[in-house]
């Protein structure tokens, strides 16, 4: 078979097997984790799909107790994880394999975190040394196996989590969080919506694109950034027309992951703005940031014209620089069908003044090429809610 070359195992940043049918493996990586009673963590809208069954299946006939929880909602919630955390306990699990899109990846390890804590889940905020307060023995081990190709928070040290009462999203953190195992299956995102298909790959385009234009000093992450690009140009559209092209799933699952893997050099004004608009307006994290891609670059131009030449030659793009790259991204939203203003996708101007605080101090905010002030931020905000570009 021709996709016979990409059936792998690759040890980084952390094991992972990759290449069509790699699920049905499932049990046995739980195993090799030591776990006998896992409990699989996944969305409402996954739990009722036959794979979800399947892996169910898989784990009670080679003997494992399995258990499920899909109490988690599109954002994640710090009760979510609560009510995560108790179904565990009350089924007598030692592992979780959190098996579906960001927000399912995103609970289940912080469900794995939690399971072993005696502080509240936002002592954990990645806010200076919080990680240290975390009981590491108390933790369980997680097997990640991804449905869809945007987040990369299989291959993710971090959760991204809603608290509710605060109305803002927490980035939970620890090194240990990063899954022990990734199971990468092409063939458990074929049946995904060309729609979704869109979002969260320009969700990982998102990724390796502002760990590319950070300032930090991290010349591996910049490399694995720009090959990360190349392959979503390449592999997103046909992933978009064509849902059941199984090599196009497969690069694309990757360049998720490559993105995730980049953005430890940071990310930036995106995810600064996505962060508050998705606690408040429960809107799709990828779409947020495929609407609000081509403002964020425009706004960033004077710092990032060096890194906009590289970037547009190593994808050969017509033309050369930051209007190059700026005219890609504008074509290959307008292909896979992204809106072209916040508007369109539910968005109101009711909280333009708070969103620019909120952004101004969200963490991605520190990574942005140029420090934005929350009045900037909230012009930013504006100009994609008009379509002011």
């Amino acid at each position: 078979m021709i996709l016979d070359q990409y059936r792998m195992n690759w040890n980084y940043p952390t094991s992972m097997r990759v290449g069509v049918g790699r699920v049905s493996e499932l049990a046995e990586a739980c195993r090799q984790l030591g776990m006998r009673a896992p409990l699989l963590c996944t969305d409402p809208g996954l739990a009722a799909l036959p794979m979800i069954d399947a892996a169910l299946r898989q784990c009670r006939d080679a003997g494992l107790n399995a258990g499920l929880f899909s109490a988690i909602k599109g954002n994640p919630t710090g009760a979510n994880v609560t009510d995560g955390v108790a179904a565990f306990k009350a089924g007598g699990h030692d592992g979780v394999i959190a098996f579906g899109g960001g927000s399912a990846l995103d609970a289940g390890k912080a469900i794995a975190l939690m399971v072993g804590q005696d502080r509240p889940l936002w002592d954990f905020e990645d806010i200076g040394d919080n990680a240290s307060r975390v009981n590491v023995a108390g933790m369980a081990p997680v097997v990640a196996v991804p449905t869809t190709a945007g987040t990369g928070s299989e291959v993710g040290r971090a959760s991204v989590i809603t608290d509710d009462a605060a109305h803002v999203k927490r980035i939970i953190f620890h090194a240990r969080m990063l899954p022990a195992l990734v199971i990468l299956d092409p063939e458990l995102t074929v049946g995904l919506p060309a729609n979704i298909t869109a979002a969260t790959g320009m969700d990982a385009l998102s990724h390796s694109l502002e760990a590319f234009c950070s300032p930090l000093f991290h010349p591996m992450a910049e490399g694995i950034a720009l090959e990360g690009m190349r392959l979503v140009q390449q592999y997103l559209p046909r992933a978009v027309a064509q849902g059941a092209d199984v090599e196009a799933r497969l690069q694309m699952l990757v360049a998720s992951s490559m993105g995730a893997t980049a953005f430890q050099r940071g990310l930036g004004a995106m995810h600064a703005l996505a962060h508050p608009l998705g606690a408040l307006y429960d809107a799709h994290h990828g779409l947020l940031n495929a609407v609000l891609m081509p403002y964020v670059l425009v706004a960033n131009r004077g710092a990032i014209e060096p890194q906009m030449e590289k970037m547009a030659r190593y994808l050969a793009l017509p033309g050369s620089g930051f209007n190059a790259v700026l005219d890609w991204v504008l074509a290959l939203r307008s292909e896979v069908g992204i809106p072209h203003s916040l508007s369109e996708i539910g968005i109101d101007d009711a909280r333009i003044e708070q969103v620019g605080r909120m952004a101004e101090v969200d963490p991605s905010a520190g990574t942005n090429p140029i420090s934005f002030s929350a009045m900037q931020y909230s012009a930013l905000l504006e100009e994609a809610l008009r379509g002011m570009l």
